[in-house]
């Protein structure tokens, strides 16, 4: 993992009201009190961001939204804007997940502008990327990340692409109990490496963090963290319980 500092960041996605995420924030604070050496993310939806970012005020949690719009305000009914997310607290924001692309209809060419417009607000964008289990058959992993990956960071800058955290997801693994074999998943952490180095350098690919997603538990969280290109995780069903998120978060590698 070179000299990256981990990142564990949790989706909450279509969970938890106001008051249900007060008490999952609560606990969690409390069972990660003395981690200091793990970046702690957690991405609410937008209606328990206010709360939640009251309540993590002073601790070693950082606030992520889930989405983005990328214009700073307008009659876009329904969408909220980077300034909007900083004015709530956030620090990071969650964009081209999966779940996004495929119910919403998000594309390379949107999430490149989402990309852009969260870091001129200087909001950490976890980029998300991902193929289908149709496309891993099909043998299209590698075709499929270098199109999103080449998509998504198009005509940004080389100073704004270490502020970047990419965000591995195969979409067969996300919500389904399969895990990409640790070998699979440092097979295709290497590969978004190589390719963000062919892009922009291998001084600037060397200080990309790069997570991985899809079913990460407290009992595979340490097989991945071990593998060299693998820096952290996006965590999805395992994050709205606090004690296997935190069983996540305080992972150990012996």
């Amino acid at each position: 993992m070179a000299d990256r500092r981990p990142c564990i960041a949790g989706n909450w996605k279509m969970y938890k009201t106001g008051e249900e995420a007060l008490e999952l924030i609560g606990e969690l604070k409390d069972l990660i009190a003395g981690v200091d050496d793990v970046d702690v993310v957690v991405a609410p939806p937008f209606t328990a961001l206010s709360v939640v970012a009251d309540r993590i005020k002073g601790s070693n949690i950082q606030l992520a939204a889930q989405n983005l719009y990328w214009e700073s305000e307008g009659a876009y009914t329904g969408e909220i804007s980077p300034t909007m997310l900083v004015s709530t607290g956030c620090s990071y924001v969650i964009v081209g997940h999966s779940e996004r692309r495929q119910y919403f209809g998000e594309t390379d060419s949107t999430v490149n502008r989402k990309i852009k417009a969260a870091l001129v607000h200087n909001l950490v964008p976890i980029f998300c990327i991902g193929e289908s289990l149709e496309e891993r058959e099909a043998e299209k992993t590698f075709s499929v990340l270098d199109k999103q990956v080449s998509g998504g960071v198009e005509s940004i800058a080389a100073d704004d692409i270490g502020k970047i955290i990419i965000a591995y997801e195969p979409v067969w693994a996300i919500g389904t109990g399969k895990t990409a074999s640790n070998e699979q998943a440092q097979e295709v952490h290497h590969f978004i490496r190589k390719r963000v180095s062919d892009l922009y350098g291998k001084d600037i690919a060397n200080i990309v963090r790069i997570l991985y997603g899809g079913s990460v538990k407290p009992n595979n969280i340490v097989g991945l963290m071990v593998q060299p290109d693998i820096d952290g995780a996006l965590v999805g069903g395992a994050s709205l319980t606090a004690s296997s998120f935190a069983g996540i978060i305080k992972f150990k590698i012996s």
